[in-house]
């Protein structure tokens, strides 16, 4: 089981690197990874578990957080309509996204990142996802609003970005361009 003490911080080298493929068909290490991945998020979803290990509650989880440099995510969000978005994924690609974008207005947090990082995060509004799933299944997904933003936060940890690499750096509250904030 992963714990907060599995997960590296900011400064990592390994969050800097861009990850490598998965070869597949998976194998049952690379199954077992992933499956600690999601298993983590939705542990940290339950306030009962989280509080007995100690687990700083997230809705996505990349492979490179826990120094797996793989393109392995894990995410377990709910839209605003209440749909359960929960996906462990190998090799997840986005294939094409809208023109507007959109953003968090109270900003991004990170597992690896133990402060506030103010600011506005730039995303798509809407993405197409191809991906695997655990048991090989080659899966296409279209994706908005908070799934989209997830997403695109967890596939910039398999490129060595942080979320604060996308803020404005002089103005980090400037709306980006062509960008409408996200009501949840």
């Amino acid at each position: 089981m992963i714990t907060m003490k599995d997960i590296i911080k900011e400064g990592h080298p390994t969050l800097k690197q861009p990850a490598a493929e998965v070869p597949l068909p998976a194998s049952e290490d690379d199954k077992l990874i992933l499956q600690s991945l999601i298993d983590y998020v939705m542990n940290s979803q339950n306030p009962e578990v989280a509080i007995q290990y100690g687990l700083r509650p997230g809705i996505g989880l990349a492979a490179p957080q826990i120094n797996v440099p793989k393109r392995m995510i894990a995410v377990h969000v709910t839209d605003e309509k209440g749909t359960l978005h929960s996906y462990a994924l190998f090799n997840p690609k986005i294939v094409s996204h809208s023109v507007e974008k959109t953003y968090l207005p109270g900003g991004e947090g990170c597992l690896s990142v133990d402060r506030e990082v103010p600011g506005f995060v730039p995303r798509y509004a809407r993405i197409t996802v191809k991906a695997f799933t655990i048991n090989g299944e080659e899966v296409k997904l279209r994706l908005k609003g908070l799934p989209a933003v997830v997403f695109q936060h967890e596939i910039d940890h398999l490129d060595g970005i942080m979320f604060y690499d996308r803020i404005n750096q002089e103005e980090p509250f400037e709306q980006p361009e062509g960008a409408t904030p996200l009501e949840r």
